[in-house]
This record gives structure tokens, C-alpha cells and sequence, in this order.
């Protein structure tokens, strides 16, 4: 068959006489920008690599965090070998604990990446039942068809690897997340090993798309860290150094300009204090005696020897920057004098929260460091120049742009066709639709099911958007109660009908609109009582629908309309239809 039809090809039925063949799927992280997680699977046998989570976008009311759907999975539990983490970012193994609920695997990562799985499992009360591995830079893990091996890689977190899965057919290579550092903060990247995949022949490259619309290269951290101390040794009164929790290389530049400056840190936020204890006891962080100050002296220590290192560079509403700014926190409040530092880019969704963060930082008085001009904050995701470094390196037969919004993974397939990789031998993908590899050929499969699902109050719900849409528009558009009273027997209004709202319209304001919209619905709803009409889905829809068109005639909008119908036979029974 000709590479110029394997696009285009239709799934087929699978034939006894085909040979089996490799698929390549993703239940999150194509098209949007979170909840990472793929599959490789062949024969009985599926690898796992990451199972992150994504936070909720404004309008998800209630949503903790979204996860991928692993309904594919929960059909055949016994063919999932393991689960291989390439970092430690909440958007690769955040949803971990809420996939054990269901399924049970070995887990295998980097020495911080595990350290912070054993966290998250004990907070989830499961770290009796999972089987946690450290995976070493030249380690194996070897299954009856599949083997799994690593390269080491540059993140903006320590113990970040790619990952490779030699199948049948060749090897599958997963970048994780990555950019090329000649100067970085910490171990270098594997390029040995990952010149050597390239010369032995990569079936398939899976890359990080992240930045693949920006040109150049990533800064270097050597760089970001050179204007830290500088900023610092600049500034005269408190700072309050505001960061990603597991940025550990920035945490430690930090810890280093403060020691050069002579000033103490306090660490404010939960997250970062759970960094700070794992990553000192890996030697990931390296503090120097007495640096670490406690909350008690936040008022003792002189505002020039103080930085605050904390959360909250993303506006989240409860991290501790957050709250600062707001007012809001016990402890601390802002000064004028003070200095706030944001070391980091806003994720798409989070502009308006850190505007909002900065300018109430600004009317409290302090000045507000931020954006590219400072040089304190450096992507961990490559730009368009290692993008094509780590194609040409790799060589792969076929190339699949992951861990990006739409946009970029296209942008990411103009870069793989610039460099010489056929255009018929790109996949862009979306989430559940594998793509299938045997010895000859490579075609899309049949889609497999990848709704997202949402954790709601620590428990995982359905993956239906329905009640994200439902919340959304009461929100949106409030909610109007009408209650009545109906005798059973003569179908006749026994009080009634009686109009409450929440969330629609400013009760004081609109009691004559609501006392109009009673006499109106009294009125239609008199043909139901001379009809003796008794079924009481009957009543509903009618008022349903005189409330939608009055309120949409004197406000061209409506709520969402509730009935309670009580129905009494006697004075002494009553029973509630609907409520």
C-alpha cells in the first residue's frame, strides 16, 4: 500500500490474517493543554506513560480537577503492565490516586517524581496497595512483548525522562516533557542516548508541543538564575518571590541569591512546603542552616533580610500570594516597600486571575515584577528550534505531535514537514483516536471513549457534560420556583400559584413583575382546572412555558423553571409530586 493513502485509509475490521498491530492512543493531552496520558498498547500487553489531571476552566461550577476517561481501560485491567512517569507535574500524575480507585499497577518514575506520588498516595490513604519503582537513566523494564527504557531530559523539574518502548516493530519515543539546555541548573540531557535511537531507527516519535509557535530556543536557567540575584541583590525591602512549588531549580536559585544577600525565607504555601521537604531530602535543594525562617518571626526580622517564597503565581484563589494580595491571609500582609517578583508565564485561562493578583498587589503598594523583560522565568517546553533538534536527532518513521491545544500540534506538524518527515507520515490526533502500526503501514483506528471525567468533591463523576452545562446555566440565569396547591379530586388551585426566586431578579425591585407574573400564570393555568386535568406532568409544562414567555417578553431572558405541586385528597394527606 502507498504511503500517500495511509491517511486516508478507513478503519477495518481487524482479519485473522492481518498482523497484529501496535496502537497508539491518548486519553488526554491532545487539544487542550493538561490531564496527560497514553497508552501503548500490543497483544495483551498496555504501558501506561503518565495520568495527569487539568484544572477547570471558570465556567465548570463545582469541578475540582478533570481527569481522563479510563473507561477503555476498565475493559481489560489484566493487559495494564505499568504505569511510566516522565516528571513530576500535576498535569502527568495528578490523577493517579483516582485511577488506583479502579485499576491496579506498578508505578515507575524519577527519584522526585516518585517522591511526589508517595505524597499524593499517602494524602489519598493508598500507599499500602501500589507498587512504586525508581527507574534508573540506563534501567529496563521488560515485559513478554514490550520493554521500556529511558534517556534523561531537561524540564523545569528535576528527574524528568523520555521514554521509549521497543515494540515488535520498533521503538516508540515519548519526549515527555523537554527543552534542549546547554547551560541548565542541575544533570544535563542524555543526548548521547538520544543519538543513538535515532542511528538505531525511532518507528515512532510522540513530542511536546507546548511551544511549537514560538521561535528560537527556551532561555537557559544559567541565564534566569544570573537575574534572580541580580533582582535581589536590587531590591531594598521585603520580597515576596512568587513561583511554580515544583520549579525546584528556580526554588534553589532562590535559596541561593538569598544566602549571597544575606536574607531569610519563609515558605508560604502547602504545596511548596511539601516540595521544599522532599526535594531537600533528595538533595534536590540544597539550604543552607538557619536560612528557614518561622512564621513567628515574620515580624522580628528586618524587611531587608526577608523573602517570602510562596504560591500563588497563577492567581489560584486560595494559594497564599492569592490571599496576600486579597488581604486576606492571617499572617501577611503587604507593605509599602515591598517587592513582589512573579517567576512565571500565566497558563492559558489564568491571564485574568494574575492581573487581577497584580493589581491589588499595586494598590497595596507594592511594586509588581512580571513578564519576559526580567529575564526571571524560563519555559520548561522547547521552542520551535529544539522542536526540530529533537526530530532530527530522533529520525522517526512516524510522528505524532502530543501535549498541546490544536493549534500548536498543527504548528507542530508544519515543523515536522519543514524538516523533512512526510506529511503522509504525521498523525495529528485527538484524544481516543489510536493510531495503528504494524511492519508495513500505519492507519487511525476506531475511536475509543474520551470524554473527560470530573472529580466533584474528591469523587469522580460522570463524564457526561450535562450537569456542567445544567450548573452553568443556573449560574448563568437563576432559578424561579412556582408552587401551588391542587385538590385531587376536583382538580381545582387551592392556593396558588406562589412565585420564588433565586438568582434571577433583585426581589425588591421586581415584586411587581413577579405579582404580574402570578396573575398571569393564575390565568392560564384556569383551562387546566375546567379540563379537571390531573396529571400533575401536565401542570408543569404549562407553567413552564407561560413563565418562559412572559419573563423572556419583559426581560428577553429567562431562569431555569422548578414546579412543586402538591396534590391533597384530604386535609389530612398531602403528596408531593415534584420538587
Amino acid at each position: 500500500m502507498e504511503d500517500s493513502k495511509l491517511k486516508t485509509q478507513k478503519p477495518q475490521k481487524t482479519s485473522r490474517y492481518l498482523p497484529p498491530a501496535v496502537r497508539i492512543f491518548a486519553l488526554g493531552g491532545l487539544g487542550e493543554i493538561g490531564k496527560n496520558m497514553y497508552g501503548i498498547e500490543y497483544k495483551n500487553e498496555i504501558i501506561l506513560i503518565d495520568a495527569g489531571l487539568k484544572f477547570p476552566d471558570a465556567h465548570m461550577n463545582g469541578v475540582d480537577y478533570i481527569i481522563p476517561n479510563i473507561t477503555y481501560l476498565l475493559d481489560k485491567p489484566q493487559k495494564i503492565k505499568a504505569l511510566f512517569l516522565t516528571h513530576g507535574h500535576e498535569d502527568h500524575i495528578g490523577a493517579i490516586p483516582y485511577l488506583l480507585r479502579h485499576l491496579s499497577f506498578p508505578i515507575y518514575g524519577g527519584a522526585l517524581t516518585i517522591g511526589l506520588v508517595k505524597a499524593k498516595l499517602e494524602e489519598h490513604k493508598l500507599t499500602n496497595s501500589v507498587d512504586v519503582h525508581i527507574i534508573q537513566d540506563h534501567e529496563r523494564v521488560s515485559f513478554q512483548h514490550l520493554s521500556v527504557h529511558f534517556f534523561r531530559t531537561i524540564h523545569s523539574i528535576p528527574d524528568a525522562f523520555g521514554i521509549v518502548v521497543d515494540t515488535p516493530y520498533g521503538s516508540i519515543v515519548h519526549t515527555g516533557d523537554f527543552k534542549f539546555d546547554m547551560t541548565p541548573e542541575g544533570k544535563t540531557a542524555d543526548l548521547h542516548k538520544m543519538m543513538q535511537l535515532g542511528e538505531k531507527g525511532v518507528l515512532a516519535l510522540l513530542s511536546d508541543s507546548t511551544n511549537s509557535e514560538r521561535e528560537g530556543q527556551s532561555l537557559s536557567e544559567r541565564t534566569v538564575s544570573k537575574s534572580v540575584l541580580e533582582l535581589i541583590q536590587q531590591c531594598e525591602g521585603r520580597i515576596l518571590f512568587a513561583t511554580f512549588a515544583s520549579n525546584v531549580h528556580r526554588l534553589q536559585q532562590v535559596i541561593h541569591a538569598a544566602s549571597e544577600c544575606n536574607r531569610r525565607i519563609l515558605i508560604l504555601g502547602r504545596s511548596m512546603e511539601k516540595i521544599f521537604s522532599i526535594g531537600q531530602e533528595l538533595g534536590h535543594l540544597n539550604i543552607p542552616q538557619g536560612m528557614l525562617m518561622d512564621m513567628k518571626e515574620i515580624h522580628t526580622v528586618p524587611h531587608h533580610q526577608v523573602i517570602i517564597l510562596c504560591t500563588g503565581s497563577q492567581g489560584e484563589p486560595n494559594a497564599a500570594l492569592t490571599r496576600i494580595a486579597a488581604g486576606s491571609h492571617r499572617h501577611v500582609q503587604i507593605f509599602p516597600g515591598d517587592t513582589v517578583v512573579f517567576s512565571s508565564s500565566p497558563i492559558p485561562g489564568n491571564v485574568i486571575q494574575v492581573n487581577r493578583s497584580i493589581d491589588m498587589l499595586m494598590r497595596s503598594g507594592a511594586a509588581v515584577l512580571y513578564g519576559a523583560e526580567y529575564e526571571i522565568h524560563t519555559s520548561g517546553h522547547g521552542s520551535r528550534e529544539d522542536l526540530k533538534l529533537m526530530i532530527l536527532t530522533m529520525r522517526p518513521k512516524y510522528f505524532i505531535p502530543i501535549h498541546g491545544e490544536y493549534r500548536m500540534l498543527v504548528s507542530h506538524q508544519k515543523l515536522a514537514e519543514q524538516v523533512g518527515i512526510p506529511s503522509n507520515r504525521i498523525f495529528v490526533l485527538n484524544n481516543g483516536e489510536p493510531l495503528l502500526i504494524t511492519k508495513y503501514h500505519a492507519r487511525k483506528g476506531r475511536n475509543l471513549p474520551s470524554r473527560s471525567s470530573f472529580v466533584i468533591r474528591g469523587k469522580v463523576e460522570s463524564h457526561e457534560p450535562e450537569l456542567i452545562d445544567e450548573r452553568n446555566r443556573l449560574a448563568k440565569d437563576g432559578v424561579l420556583i412556582a408552587a401551588l396547591v391542587l385538590n385531587h379530586e376536583t382538580c381545582q388551585m387551592i392556593s396558588g400559584p406562589d412565585l420564588f426566586s433565586r438568582g434571577f431578579v433583585y426581589i425588591r425591585d421586581a415584586s411587581e413583575l413577579m405579582k404580574t407574573a402570578e396573575s398571569h400564570l393564575k390565568s392560564a393555568l384556569y383551562g387546566l382546572e375546567q379540563k379537571k386535568e390531573a396529571r400533575c406532568i401536565i401542570w408543569e409544562h404549562k407553567i413552564s412555558e407561560v413563565l418562559q414567555n412572559f419573563f423572556y417578553s419583559q426581560l428577553q431572558r429567562t431562569p431555569v423553571i422548578f414546579s412543586s405541586i402538591h396534590s391533597v385528597s384530604h386535609p389530612n394527606q398531602v403528596r408531593t409530586t415534584k420538587q
